[in-house]
C-alpha cells in the first residue's frame, strides 16, 4: 500500500491541484472582476501546478478587502467633513477657476472634486526637488527646525546609513519634546528591532502599515501603502517619488545612478496631506487622535507668487480610481501635448486608449521610461506595451543614464502632476497613492525644463528597429504582460 502510494503520490498531487484549479477558476470568473485579470490568474493556475494556487492565494484573493475597508470608508469620509467644517479647509476654494485656467484644467478639478471632495488650494509655495541629494538637504534642515510635531508616512524606509540619519533625527526633535509619528508600509519597509526600540525609547510613536502575518496576509499583501509624506508643523509638507533609503541619493556611492523627483510645498496644501496623514495613523494606529488648530495652522502672510495645487489620495478604501481618473482625464483634454515619465509603463486599457488616441489626434505625447527596469517582469511588461504605444505615434524614450523612478506628468502648459502613483496596475487600484496636481504655468515651465534634461539622458525607440527585436524577446514579453494586472 505505501508503496503504491509512494509511486503514485506525483499524479495524485497533480489531481488535486487542477481539482482545485478547476474550482478557482470558478470562483474567479463568479467575482465579475476586469476580464484581462481573470484570465491572467486562471492563466497562473492553469500552467504552474501548485505555484499558480500559491500565487493566487497570496495576491489574488480580496473578499476581504470590503470587510478591512468599509469601515475605513466610512470613518474617513466623516472625518474629512468635521476635519473641514472645524479648521476651514476648503476656505479658499473658489468658482472662478475656469475662466483662470480654461476648460481642462476645470474638468480635472471637477471630477476630484466630486470624486473624493479635494479641495483645491491657491495660496501654496511649491519646490521641485530633483533626486534625493536635493530632498534630504532640505528635509534634513526642516526636521531640525520642527518645533510641534513631524509626522512621517512611506513606503520604502530602510535603516541603512541614510535612514539612520533621519532617525536620529527624529529620536533628537521627540526627546526635545516635539510630538514624532511614524507610519511605515511592512512590505516596502526594513527596519531592525534595534531601530524601532531606539524610536520607542526616544519618545516617536511608529506603526507599521496593514502589517503581514502569514496567517493573515492573503487579505492585507495586495494593499500596500506606496505614499511617501512628511508634514512639519503643520506648514511644511513633502510627497513625491523619494522614499528613505540610500539609494535614492547619489551623494552616496550606489551602484546605480537614481533619478526622482519629489515636492516640497507650504501653504494652505499642507492642511490636505495632513489630513491625508491622520486618515492613515487613525487607521494603522487603531487610534481616533483629537484634531487642534496646531495641527492647520493659518498663514498669516501672502505668497508673493502662490500655486494652485489639490492633493489627491486613492486607493483600496476609495470608491473611485482617483488618480487614474484624474491622469484620464488630463490626457484627454490636452491640446499640444502631454509629457509622462514613469518607471514602470503597464496602462490599464483606458490611459492605453487615451495614450494612443491622444497621439493620433495630434497632441505630442512623449513617455519616458528606464532602459533597464529593477525588475525583468515590470521591464517585460513595460516593453510589451511600446510597439502599440509607437505604431501609434507616441514618442517612448529610454533613460539610460540610471534608474528614472520619478512620477510626473505635464499637460500643455497649466498641469502638471508629481507623485507616488506609477502609470501601472497597481498604483492605480491596489496600492495607496498621493499625489499633487499643480495648476501652474510656472511650475510647468520648470518640469518642462527638466523634462528636456532628463531627454538627453535617454534614447528615442525607433519603431522599425524595435520590430525587428527578436522572438525570444517578444516572447518574454507577452508572458509578462500576462502578469501585467498582479505586478
Amino acid at each position: 500500500m505505501f508503496s503504491f502510494f509512494r509511486e503514485n503520490l506525483w499524479p495524485f498531487l497533480l489531481g488535486v491541484n487542477y481539482v482545485l484549479v478547476v474550482l478557482f477558476s470558478i470562483l474567479i470568473v463568479l467575482k465579475n472582476k476586469n476580464p484581462v485579470k481573470t484570465l491572467s490568474f486562471i492563466f497562473i493556475l492553469a500552467i504552474l501546478p501548485f505555484l499558480g494556487i500559491f500565487i493566487y492565494y497570496f495576491f489574488g484573493q480580496d473578499y476581504r478587502k470590503h470587510k478591512i475597508f468599509e469601515k475605513k470608508y466610512i470613518f474617513d469620509n466623516e472625518s474629512l467633513k468635521q476635519w473641514r467644517k472645524k479648521f476651514s479647509l476648503d476656505r479658499e476654494e473658489r468658482f472662478d477657476f475656469k475662466t483662470e485656467f480654461g476648460d481642462g484644467a476645470f474638468k480635472i478639478y471637477n471630477l476630484l472634486r466630486h470624486n473624493e471632495k479635494a479641495v483645491l488650494t491657491f495660496e501654496n509655495e511649491v519646490d521641485i526637488l530633483v533626486n534625493g541629494e536635493q530632498k534630504f538637504e532640505r528635509l534634513k534642515k526642516d526636521l531640525a527646525q520642527a518645533e510641534d510635531h513631524i509626522h512621517m508616512e512611506y513606503f520604502v524606509f530602510v535603516d541603512d546609513e541614510q535612514g539612520i540619519e533621519i532617525i536620529e533625527s527624529l529620536c533628537a526633535k521627540a526627546r526635545a519634546g516635539v510630538q514624532v509619528r511614524l507610519i511605515y508600509d511592512d512590505v516596502g519597509s526594513t527596519i531592525s528591532s534595534r531601530s524601532k526600540k531606539l524610536l520607542t525609547d526616544s519618545g516617536v510613536q511608529h506603526h507599521a502599515f496593514l502589517p503581514v502575518l502569514f496567517s493573515n496576509s492573503t487579505s492585507k499583501i495586495n494593499y500596500r501603502n506606496h505614499r511617501k509624506i512628511v508634514v512639519i508643523d503643520g506648514k511644511i509638507g513633502y510627497l513625491g517619488g523619494i522614499n528613505i533609503d540610500k539609494k535614492y541619493n547619489n551623494d552616496y556611492t550606489n551602484k546605480r545612478y537614481w533619478r526622482d523627483t519629489h515636492l516640497r510645498i507650504q501653504g494652505a496644501a499642507v492642511g490636505a496631506l495632513q489630513s491625508s496623514f491622520f486618515l492613515s495613523w487613525n487607521f494603522a494606529a487603531k487610534d481616533d487622535i483629537e484634531l487642534e488648530g496646531r495641527h492647520f495652522p493659518k498663514s498669516k502672510s501672502k505668497v508673493p507668487d502662490p500655486v494652485a495645487v489639490q492633493i489627491i489620495a486613492s486607493g483600496p478604501d476609495t470608491d473611485w480610481e482617483n488618480i487614474m481618473e484624474a491622469m484620464f482625464t488630463a490626457i484627454n483634454t490636452a491640446k499640444k501635448s502631454i509629457c509622462i515619465t514613469t518607471p514602470y509603463l503597464i496602462p490599464n486599457s483606458q490611459i492605453l486608449t487615451a495614450l494612443t488616441t491622444a497621439s493620433r489626434s495630434g497632441v505630442d505625447v512623449r513617455v519616458i521610461i528606464p532602459k533597464k527596469s529593477d525588475s525583468w517582469a515590470a521591464q517585460y511588461a513595460t516593453d510589451s506595451y511600446i510597439e502599440q504605444l509607437a505604431r501609434s505615434g507616441v514618442r517612448i524614450f529610454r533613460y539610460h543614464k540610471g534608474f528614472v523612478h520619478a512620477k510626473t506628468m505635464i499637460i500643455d502648459d497649466y498641469f502638471t502632476s508629481i507623485g507616488t502613483a506609477n502609470l501601472d496596475y497597481r498604483s492605480f487600484s491596489l496600492n495607496f497613492e498621493i499625489n499633487a496636481l499643480v495648476y501652474n504655468t510656472g511650475i510647468n515651465r520648470q518640469m518642462r525644463e527638466i523634462y528636456k534634461k532628463d531627454l538627453l539622458e535617454s534614447e528615442e525607440v525607433d519603431y522599425e528597429r524595435w520590430l525587428q527585436r527578436g522572438m525570444t524577446r517578444k516572447i518574454q514579453e507577452s508572458i509578462s504582460r500576462l502578469w501585467a494586472p498582479l505586478l
